[in-house]
């Protein structure tokens, strides 16, 4: 029997148009065992949310550089409760420290800030 992988959807929210970092990412998961969908640049918040549930993801990673993640952040969590997403974790990261305690209390279970090791993400993503 083999064991079930974990399914995580990478996302770029907003404008920004600089995927590098999630690439980055998206492939060290990959690399660590576990599925991985990146879904591209410019996604909204509904676009993520939708995605989520048609791949049934356990793990969402957001890479936002915009700057806007207080607004797309809460309202893509919003959102996942609407669909009964309550269980997945999301994570985000490129935020600054003033942020993070309001990102996590709309929902975001972790923030990467610049500088944190693949290994780290992988660990809190098993």
């Amino acid at each position: 029997m083999t064991e079930k992988r974990i399914r995580v959807l990478i996302a770029k929210p907003g404008l920004d148009g600089h995927d590098r970092g999630a690439k980055v990412i998206a492939r060290a998961l990959r690399d660590a065992g576990m599925e991985v969908i990146y879904t591209g640049l410019r996604q909204t918040p509904e676009m993520i949310a939708s995605a989520a549930v048609q791949e049934d993801v356990d793990v969402i990673g957001l890479s936002i550089l915009s700057g806007a993640h207080n607004t797309l952040c809460p309202q893509l969590m919003k959102l996942l409760h609407e669909k009964g997403m309550d269980d997945v974790p999301s994570s985000s990261a490129h935020h600054s420290r003033p942020d993070i305690a309001a990102l996590k209390k709309s929902g975001i279970a972790e923030i990467f800030l610049p500088g944190t090791s693949t290994q780290d993400i992988i660990e809190f993503n098993s």
